[in-house]
């Protein structure tokens, strides 16, 4: 997908959740519920069971970050565990988030945005990109990936910087799909921070 139909992917978004746009005339999606499953198609499964079993799972975190839309707007940030490569030819990879954020449409309406892979010792640094309505990036030292300019955390163990290439809904998720750029890894081998069952940890705890 050139940087046209990248445009029009998030243009759409944006005005299926009522946001405004400057851009040309486009087919809006509908806008969905915030749900996609009614009470009458839930499986037979408790929340907090779900969040248990599916704890076990240990996986990385991340902080997705975008530059603010217009050139004297804040940038943006949200911290993320549903990352996960997904394509080699052509190199994509995905993260997942809520319907609800509201950090998300300021992703959006950049089109672009850097995944930065916590190290061990940035777990405070989560916590902080984890809280809404804060200023996350006071006090916080970044510079700019080479592509799309969004803020690339100091400390990170590894950067991918991306353009908005998908986005697909998944129940009260959305899955957004990024085609890569540019990216890399910390110049000193940096293990990365994990979360398992609720806690952060790191390789060999």
């Amino acid at each position: 997908m050139g940087h046209a139909g990248m445009a029009a992917t998030v243009v759409r978004y944006l005005r299926s959740v009522g946001s405004p746009t400057t851009a040309g005339p486009v087919d809006a999606l509908p806008r969905p519920d915030l749900r996609a499953v009614r009470d009458d198609e839930r499986a037979p499964v408790e929340a907090a069971e779900f969040r248990r079993v599916l704890g076990s799972f240990a996986t990385g975190v991340t902080v997705i970050t975008a530059p603010g839309p217009e050139a004297d707007d804040p940038p943006a940030g949200f911290a993320c565990q549903s990352f996960a490569s997904l394509s080699l030819d052509p190199p994509l990879v995905a993260f997942m988030v809520a319907r609800t954020s509201t950090t998300w449409p300021r992703i959006a309406r950049a089109g672009v945005f850097c995944v930065n892979v916590l190290g061990a010792d940035q777990g405070e640094l989560c916590r902080a990109f984890a809280v809404s309505g804060a200023d996350k990036f006071a006090g916080v030292p970044y510079d700019r990936a080479p592509v799309s300019g969004s803020p690339r955390l100091d400390g990170a163990a590894a950067w991918v910087d991306c353009a908005v290439h998908a986005v697909h809904t998944g129940g009260d998720h959305l899955i957004v799909v990024g085609r890569v750029t540019a990216l890399g890894t910390a110049p000193t081998d940096t293990a990365p921070l994990l979360f398992h069952r609720g806690r952060f940890g790191r390789l060999g705890d």
